[in-house]
């Protein structure tokens, strides 16, 4: 068995930040040799990191990443079990990088991101990097989705993150002059736009995108319900179903709502004031909104009974 100094132990602690027993046990294994030693370390943190993979990870951030010219951009959610794991320079350093390796590598999906090598270390995955930070946060971490926007021709990518992650909004405009997009007068503009859907939660940009057979089910759920209350069905066709198919709209449509701003006008004028004063035309083309945590089932702690449990009452 290989003699292992005082010294090997504390230059393996500095490279892998692990405890100085784990480190030592690292180096007997591995016979002195670092690297081994480091790759022992990883696997323990993997084996560590499996059996923290079964527990709920509903809290977390949600992040974004935008190019220097603002044409691509990548928002993501990534999970982790507590809050205060959450606000770790480790877990968002971790959340910063995998944003930054979708930014770089652009995977189709979730499954490719994980399987695909960290675009600055072909040594290791991102589901080995994941199991990394889970072993040294010591709690289960999940990067959950995201989404990645590219414009090719006049327009900018831009994205809003509201109270530190919990809401998180991206955008895609086009423009018609290019030059805007580099304005504060843009950067607010997209800054509104972001504050109203994180606000709101739209399904859709404008009425022309809502599917045939959302507005003829909105439209028989209207209509079955004031024939159940005795109307004539020529009102209900005429004015009726009309009239609650537009407030359907001014829920669900983005240019249709009520500007959070400004209740005195709808999102559609506040986009045609801003071309007023940018000289231009803007569309808003897409959005994606993310709530953290969002159809994850939390686990609710009952911190009395937890206390009962370890004092045996």
């Amino acid at each position: 068995m290989a003699n292992i100094s005082a010294q090997q132990v504390k230059e393996l602690r500095e490279l892998t930040d692990c405890g100085i027993m784990d480190c030592k046990k690292a180096l007997m294994e591995s016979e002195g040799d670092i690297e081994k030693a480091k790759a022992w370390l990883r696997e323990k943190g993997m084996a560590k990191a499996e059996k923290k993979s079964s527990r709920i990870a509903a809290e977390g951030a949600v992040y974004s990443k935008i190019t220097d010219d603002k044409k691509t951009g990548v928002m993501v959610e990534v999970n982790v079990e507590t809050d205060f794991a959450a606000n770790t320079d480790k877990f968002k350093n971790f959340v910063d990088a995998v944003a930054t390796d979708i930014l770089e590598t652009k995977p189709a999906d979730r499954d490719t991101l994980l399987a695909s090598a960290l675009y600055n270390d072909p040594s290791k995955t991102i589901e080995v990097f994941t199991k990394e930070a889970i072993a040294d946060i010591g709690e289960n971490i999940s990067v959950r989705r995201f989404v990645t926007y590219e414009v090719s021709g006049n327009g900018a990518v831009a994205s809003y993150i509201h109270m530190g992650g919990k809401v998180g909004v991206m955008a895609e405009f086009v423009v018609g002059d290019d030059s805007v997009i580099t304005t504060d007068a843009f950067s607010n503009f997209a800054k509104d736009i972001g504050m109203q859907i994180a606000a709101s939660n739209p399904n859709w940009v404008a009425e022309a995108d809502v599917p045939e057979e959302e507005i003829a089910k909105e439209t028989e759920i209207v209509k079955n319900k004031a024939l159940e209350e005795g109307k004539p069905e020529n009102i209900i066709m005429d004015r009726i179903v009309p009239g609650q198919i537009k407030n359907f709209f001014k829920l669900n449509c983005l240019l249709d709502q009520e500007f959070v701003k400004d209740d005195s006008m709808n999102v559609a004028s506040y986009v045609a004031s801003v071309e007023k004063e940018l000289g231009t035309e803007i569309s808003i083309v897409a959005f994606t909104r993310y709530g953290l945590g969002e159809g994850i089932e939390k686990k609710v702690d009952d911190f009395a009974e937890e206390v009962r449990k370890q004092a045996g009452l």
